[in-house]
């Protein structure tokens, strides 16, 4: 695929008076990563004619491909196929296949009215993207040299159709197959991973590799470009076991979306389960591995044992050592983990207490936290000082990173 340079035009008021979060234009990003695609312009636009056709002038000027996400809806704000037909000189039919299956999806609504139909309305002569997961078809189009491609604004419509329309449509820009894997990492930063890489990144041109900070981990990803997909999954294979060998124990997993995914199927492979007795993360790191699915596997269960008192009533905790030792502090940590374990019968029992802020308890600054992993015969504890000045869902999460890393460790024979 040649360089092409892309623009993603976010359009809604919504998005400019911060109501709604701009994560399509996030995700889609790293999608076309993946697939070698540039993305060199984000921007975000009201819900205002005069100044989204303005953009999309600009973005003519200066972008090879223009991917818009919003404003395909059926209420009068909704504008932006016209502006984009109106911009390229194409006029707006109706598709029959489109407007029968808005039928058939709004009919038993309560609130059904016709200008539900208006979103039917594609311009001329474009590939449909059936939209399956909302009622808004986006599509794509060649014209003035430029290819544009429009997709419905909710994240959970906007996804899924990049991923099963666009990738595809996007790939077929090119007779060679760009294929991508993300060597994922926690216990170091992307700096760090830069660090060690960089001479060889600099270097590098086909297979390539990056690094990309996540939210508490990082990643490595590595692309090629060849003419089949068997072709470029034999450049990268030595790039990888080269780079999961240089970094060693911090690699936990390979193309999974966070370290719980990675640690599910090795809690599957043995046969075993976990529970989890949570303070300062307040039920997260339940959260976290209750949205995979097949979890049910997993996890027997746990508890938010966010008071002293709590603590001592359902965990069986002696109140006169959380009043001496602290809630936050070792030994409770400890006893946490053990006391799940045996109440849930779970086979690896988690605890995790700390201070997640604004406030610290005059002993410990905030950031401190113990994690804690009780198995048969052993249990293991970290003190983590992840730092006063970080956020409380940046204190919570990495401390359900630490917890999922001891188990993650523990499953594969490694230090915890």
């Amino acid at each position: 695929m040649r360089e092409y340079n892309t623009e993603i035009l976010s359009v809604g008021t919504e998005l400019l008076l911060g109501h709604i979060t701009n994560t399509d234009a996030r995700d889609i990003s790293e999608l076309l990563s993946k697939i070698g695609v540039n993305v060199r312009w984000h921007t975000v636009v009201g819900d205002n004619p005069e100044r989204l056709a303005a953009c999309v002038e600009i973005a003519k000027g200066r972008a090879d491909i223009i991917i818009t996400t919003g404003g395909l809806g059926p209420t009068c704000d909704d504008l932006t196929k016209q502006i984009l037909a109106k911009s390229f000189g194409l006029p707006l039919t109706e598709n029959a296949a489109e407007r029968e299956g808005l039928y058939e999806y709004i009919r038993t609504g309560k609130d059904f009215t016709p200008n539900n139909f208006s979103q039917a309305l594609l311009p001329e002569g474009c590939t449909v993207f059936h939209n399956r997961w909302g009622t808004a078809p986006g599509c794509a189009f060649e014209a003035a040299g430029k290819l544009v491609l429009m997709l419905p604004g909710p994240p959970n419509e906007c996804v899924p159709m990049f991923r099963e329309y666009a990738i595809p449509y996007l790939k077929k820009l090119s007779e060679e197959q760009i294929v991508s894997h993300s060597v994922r990492i926690f216990g170091i930063g992307e700096s760090a991973v830069d660090q060690i890489f960089a001479e060889e990144m600099n270097a590098m041109r086909n297979p390539s590799m990056a690094p990309y900070a996540k939210e508490c981990d990082c990643l490595l990803q590595v692309t090629a470009k060849a003419k089949s997909e068997e072709e470029a999954e034999a450049m990268m294979a030595p790039v990888i076991e080269h780079v999961k060998a240089r970094l060693g124990d911090v690699v936990y997993g390979m193309d999974v979306e966070s370290i719980e995914e990675a640690v599910l199927p090795l809690l599957k492979e043995r046969g075993l389960t976990f529970a989890a007795a949570e303070s300062c993360t307040g039920g997260d790191v339940a959260r976290r591995i209750t949205e995979i699915p097949g979890a049910s596997a997993v996890f027997a269960g746990g508890c938010v044992t966010y008071t002293n008192e709590v603590k001592a009533r359902l965990l069986g905790i002696d109140r006169a050592l959380i009043e001496e030792q602290g809630a936050v502090s070792e030994p409770v940590a400890r006893l946490m983990a053990e006391r799940v374990r045996a109440v849930t019968g779970a086979d690896i029992g988690l605890g995790v207490t700390g201070l997640a802020g604004p406030d610290g308890d005059g002993v410990h600054e905030v950031g401190t936290v113990f994690v804690s992993m009780a198995v048969e015969g052993e249990t293991f504890v970290r003190q983590l000082h992840l730092g006063a000045f970080r956020t409380r869902s940046f204190i919570r999460r990495m401390a359900g990173n630490h917890l999922y890393d001891m188990m993650r460790r523990w499953l594969t024979g490694l230090a915890v």
